[in-house]
């Protein structure tokens, strides 16, 4: 098996264009033609990792935290990366792309906690993918403008190719010294009769659309303008919330997050019984999204870290956090991915790996 089927399988798990801008997923090590027959799946990819893959035969690593973040400068032997390269071991994050992801971390920690009515604790801000193109055109040179501007990738909705919309309307101009008008005369204020064209332009064509319009437009300058077109709201986002279908008492709660979490102990902060109807959650170190859990009035928040001060707040806001620490509220989602891996990649042995955790113990 090539690694690029495992790749293949992995953007369609948890699909890398989701992931935050600042985070690093993907391939980070490899040849995506290299051949692979064992993955390990790990949180972190740590010097204990590193050896167990090695004993295990692991040609793919699967970690859940990039262990390429920030720039190197330098790969040197004794490194885990320098190791991996030399050993032919390719790594792979999926990381926040797998948070974001249906099925994914959050909802994983949604299901540890019974949540129906789900949605994204926040939103993804979308990044926008086109802009749209106006220009104005003497009405007899409308349609061999479009035709240049079609063939260059604009006016395509959906299914839809040659998508425009035209409108009339006066333009106005005075041609100074030197110029040689395709209307008119120049040195006189001149009117003309002109269409104004519109149509949507995917941002990686602007260029070519840009070069097709000055030379199908019969102007010498041609007025056209680009426009940025906000995304439509994205259904995909951080963290979740949701309801629970009969209320639930917090300590049934803890002890639930415990057994699927398979954990011994949780911090707790804030109020530690009675009833809660709505709840949140978000995997890894979710502190930023503590605001929009209290601004949609959560009464539990299970994440894996909080600072101190953030707690004390949420605790003066009648607001239940649970820690279960940083990994271990990420690292049953392996379990799933695992599973995915298996059903669609049946020639691909997978295995978790058994020295992976957290590097904090509560004894």
């Amino acid at each position: 098996m090539k690694l690029d089927e495992l790749l293949a399988v992995m953007e369609r798990v948890a699909p890398l264009r989701d992931a935050e801008s600042w985070d690093n997923v993907g391939l980070l090590v490899g040849d995506s033609q290299q051949a692979i027959h064992k993955a390990m799946l790990t949180i972190d990819y740590t010097a204990e990792v590193a050896e167990e893959a090695r004993r295990e035969n692991c040609d793919v690593i699967i970690s859940y935290h990039p262990p390429i973040f920030d720039p190197l400068k330098r790969i040197t032997a004794g490194s885990l990366i320098y190791d991996a390269i030399r050993r032919g071991v390719a790594i792979y994050s999926p990381h926040t792309a797998l948070d974001v992801a249906d099925g994914g971390t959050n909802d994983m920690l949604a299901d540890v906690l019974g949540l129906s009515d789900r949605r994204p604790l926040r939103l993804a801000a979308a990044a926008s993918q086109s802009c749209k193109l106006v220009v104005f055109v003497p009405a007899n040179a409308a349609d061999a403008v479009a035709s240049a501007l079609f063939a260059a990738g604009a006016g395509r909705i959906g299914n839809y190719t040659s998508c425009s919309f035209r409108s009339p309307g006066t333009g106005t101009f005075h041609g100074e010294a030197g110029s040689n008008p395709a209307v008119g005369k120049a040195g006189q204020l001149e009117r003309v009769e002109e269409i104004r064209l519109e149509m949507v332009l995917p941002l990686e064509r602007v260029s070519d659309a840009i070069k097709a319009l000055r030379r199908s437009h019969p102007y010498e300058e041609p007025a056209f303008d680009l426009v940025a077109l906000a995304p439509p709201p994205a259904d995909r986002g951080q963290g979740r919330i949701g309801t629970f279908s009969s209320a639930v008492t917090r300590e049934s709660l803890f002890a639930r997050i415990k057994a699927e979490l398979d954990l011994k102990y949780l911090l707790i902060s804030g109020p530690t019984t009675g009833t809660i109807s709505e709840a949140a959650c978000c995997a890894g170190s979710c502190g930023d999204l503590l605001d929009d859990a209290l601004a949609q009035r959560a009464e539990l928040y299970l994440t894996g870290e909080l600072r101190h001060h953030d707690a004390l707040r949420a605790a003066q806001q009648g607001l239940t956090v649970v820690c279960a620490l940083h990994s271990n509220s990420e690292r049953a989602v392996l379990n799933r991915v695992a599973k995915r891996l298996a059903a669609e990649l049946p020639g691909l042995e997978v295995v978790q790996s058994r020295v992976d955790r957290d590097p904090f113990a509560v004894l």
